[in-house]
């Protein structure tokens, strides 16, 4: 997809003594995106969004709407357009690198939002200077700048002629991993299972293509709009079946192409069976020699 030829950004880039001016870019885009309009069932007319007064149920007017901070009882503190901006850090444009880390060091929660970050006018060669070393040394930057009206920390990384600029969620915006996985019970795989598992793993290893993978929603949307012109509807689709744990072992057996348990299941299989067979004919045999000893 081509990048927007507006930047969203212009500032500098800058670390130690060397700067270099730099314009942002938007890296992803949903503007290819399905996109509805709500509209009204009995006329088939767009619908108008309005904002209503909650008590006197009137319209408010934009030039009335502000903001306000509930602070309980439907009780606010009524911030003016003029107040929230003065809110909004100073900012001298620059982005300012405040460390170098190794590059898989920020943990992928972290991650917001990528940029393309690129030189702008005459800042190429300093651009490159940074870009290079950090390649070389495998190394990406942490920086800061205020950007769209917030201080914002930015995971810069070497990419093709550029940098990609990522910025960061805050601390406080991340929720707590082990929060989020207490409920996951303890569970112990071993033996055949986890064999069968690391074998599927290696049958299906391959390589990240980002044009073979399909937005599949977008392709229902698509298929389902053009069935709603032609008249016709979409068949509904069965829900996937899970796999239950006693179904567990045979539906990694099929993944990993095996008709029939491996030779190592064979042979604990069959040690086994001749455990058992033993213990039978030992307990059959058992009155004889009692017999005989009497």
């Amino acid at each position: 997809m081509a990048v927007s030829a507006r930047a969203q950004w212009k500032g500098y880039l800058r670390f130690g003594e060397v700067t270099a001016p730099v314009a942002l870019y938007t890296a992803t885009s949903t503007s290819d995106r399905i996109a509805f309009h709500t509209v009204n069932r009995e006329t088939g007319n767009r619908v108008r969004r309005e904002f209503i007064d909650s008590v006197s149920g009137k319209p408010v007017e934009k030039e009335d709407q502000v903001k306000g901070y509930e602070i309980g009882d439907e009780r606010y503190v009524v911030l003016e357009p003029e107040e929230v901006a003065s809110a909004v850090p100073e900012s001298d444009k620059t982005l300012r690198v405040q460390a170098f880390i190794p590059c898989d060091e920020v943990e992928k929660v972290y991650f917001d939002k990528p940029y393309y970050l690129t030189p702008d006018k005459m800042g190429t060669d300093a651009f490159a200077l940074l870009r290079e070393g950090m390649r070389k040394k495998k190394v990406a930057a942490i920086a800061q700048t205020v950007l769209f009206r917030r201080m914002r920390t930015i995971l810069l990384r070497p990419h093709d002629k550029g940098l990609i600029a990522t910025t960061l969620n805050f601390d406080y915006e991340v929720r707590s991993a082990k929060e989020a996985f207490k409920e996951i019970p303890d569970i112990k795989i071993e033996g055949e299972m986890l064999d069968l598992a690391k074998h599927i793993i290696g049958m299906k290893k391959g390589t990240f293509s980002a044009e073979e993978f399909d937005d599949r929603y977008e392709a229902a949307l698509a298929d389902l709009i053009k069935a709603k012109l032609e008249g016709k509807s979409l068949p509904k689709r069965a829900p996937p079946k899970v796999s239950k744990a006693n179904d567990l072992l045979e539906a990694l057996r099929q993944s990993a192409g095996m008709k029939k348990p491996p030779a190592a299941s064979k042979k604990r299989a069959g040690k086994e069976s001749a455990a058992k067979t033993k213990a039978k004919t030992a307990a059959k045999s058992a009155p004889a020699q009692r017999r005989r000893a009497s």
